[in-house]
This record gives structure tokens, C-alpha cells and sequence, in this order.
């Protein structure tokens, strides 16, 4: 996580100096494991956790960064019922201060999260709008749900 935070200094850091005397660079890191509800798990070893919280420092990791965009490319994928849950209710409390774009499959997932999508088939856009715009619309249907509904 430092490496993450420290990625984003203008200038050299001492090499010798201890990893603890960087102030603002810890206040970072230790913020993006906070954000991402990793308090319980900042001492593990990346290799040692579940897929879902490996996702979860995914977003910490660039939360160190201090983007004000995500761009998140299907961070559900792999997950089961409860880890997507997680992830879910991370995303939602990062919406107020983050803006999102997210490509996901888990249409439950994207109607919880989004305030607007644009829905693709083949490269092309065949609808875009709020959700219970998305939800009626009839190609949208026809392309996702088959001809009959």
C-alpha cells in the first residue's frame, strides 16, 4: 500500500530513511485500507487472502493514488454471493467522493450501483440511461432476456 501511496510523490525519496517517516505517505496508505475495509487485514501477506479481499486491495491500492476517477473492469468477476456483496457496499460508500465507471456482468450488482448505464451488444450501444430506464427498455430486453419478454 505504501507503494501505491508513495507512486504519487513528485520527488525522490530518501532511499535510507525509514518507511515510517513518511507521514503524508502512511496518512495515504492507511486511509485506502480503511476505505476498502481492510483494517483487520493490513499486516496479511497479499497471497494469503481471499479472492474478494485481493479485489478489495485492488481499490485500495489505487485509492492510495487519490484518483477521483475509477475505472473498474468487471470487479465482481470470481466472486461468490458474499464477497460480491462486500464489494458492493464498498463501491456504494466510494460513490460519494469518487466518480465511477464500471464494466460488470452482474447486472444486480450494476442496477444496486449505477445512476446511469449505457448497455452495449457487439460493440454497439443499443441504450443508455437511468435504470428503470434500462429495465424497460424494450431492446435492451430483446438482446439480454430474448424476443419473448
Amino acid at each position: 500500500m505504501r507503494l501505491a501511496a508513495q507512486s504519487r510523490e513528485p520527488h525522490a525519496l530518501r532511499w535510507l530513511s525509514r518507511a515510517t517517516d513518511f507521514v503524508a505517505i502512511n496518512a495515504r496508505a492507511t486511509r485506502a485500507i480503511e476505505l476498502s475495509g481492510l483494517e483487520n487485514r493490513k499486516n496479511a501477506i497479499a497471497g494469503t487472502i481471499s479472492h474478494g479481499e485481493q479485489r478489495q486491495l485492488e481499490i485500495a491500492m489505487t485509492l492510495a493514488t487519490e484518483p477521483q476517477v475509477l475505472l473498474l473492469d468487471e470487479p465482481l468477476a470470481g466472486m461468490g454471493a458474499l464477497e460480491a456483496e462486500r464489494m458492493v457496499t464498498l463501491l456504494l460508500a466510494l460513490k460519494a467522493e469518487h466518480g465511477i465507471l464500471l464494466v460488470e456482468h452482474d447486472m444486480d450488482a450494476v442496477f444496486a450501483l449505477a445512476d446511469r448505464l449505457t448497455v452495449m451488444v457487439n460493440g454497439q450501444v443499443i441504450a443508455s440511461g437511468t435504470p428503470a430506464e434500462i429495465r424497460a427498455d424494450a431492446g435492451v430486453q430483446a438482446a439480454y432476456l430474448g424476443e419473448e419478454h
